[in-house]
């Protein structure tokens, strides 16, 4: 079974949907638990040129605080909690290769269509990492 999970997350209001399935699956499988959050970069900004806030970082900041309540809520230390700048398909597969997991779990919305074409981060994740990896449906937007 599962050793070493990455629970890869967009920290959005699905996180607690997604929260019920990790607990559950982690319960069953006693895997150390692992979190990721990619910020992705803000392309052609200058925050010196243009004179105002680091936007990006603002972004980072927000983000690691999110992911400490979400690492105190599943128990996952802070030595466990990603937070990575970057293309975000490519930071997960980095990070769940450097930290060595064997499942790597994600929402998924499961869109059709010119949405499906265009990609998805889950669909990314799916064909490009070296380990399982489970994608869970989210709830219909209403």
């Amino acid at each position: 079974m599962y050793k070493h999970i990455l629970f890869a997350t967009d920290l959005t209001e699905d996180t607690d949907y997604l929260v019920v399935k990790v607990r559950s699956l982690r319960g069953l499988t006693n895997a150390k638990l692992s979190l990721i959050h990619v910020v992705e970069p803000l392309p052609g900004y200058s925050y010196a040129y243009l004179g105002i806030e680091d936007i990006e970082g603002q972004l980072i900041e927000e983000a690691r605080q999110s992911m400490e309540k979400l690492g105190e809520k599943l128990g996952v230390s802070k030595a466990d909690q990603h937070i990575e700048v970057g293309p975000t398909k490519v930071k997960i597969l980095t990070v769940a290769d450097e930290v060595g997991v064997d499942l790597i779990m994600c929402g998924s919305h499961g869109r059709h269509g010119l949405s499906l074409l265009l990609g998805s981060t889950a669909n990314a994740i799916l064909h490009g990492a070296k380990c399982d990896v489970l994608t869970v449906r989210l709830p219909e937007e209403q």
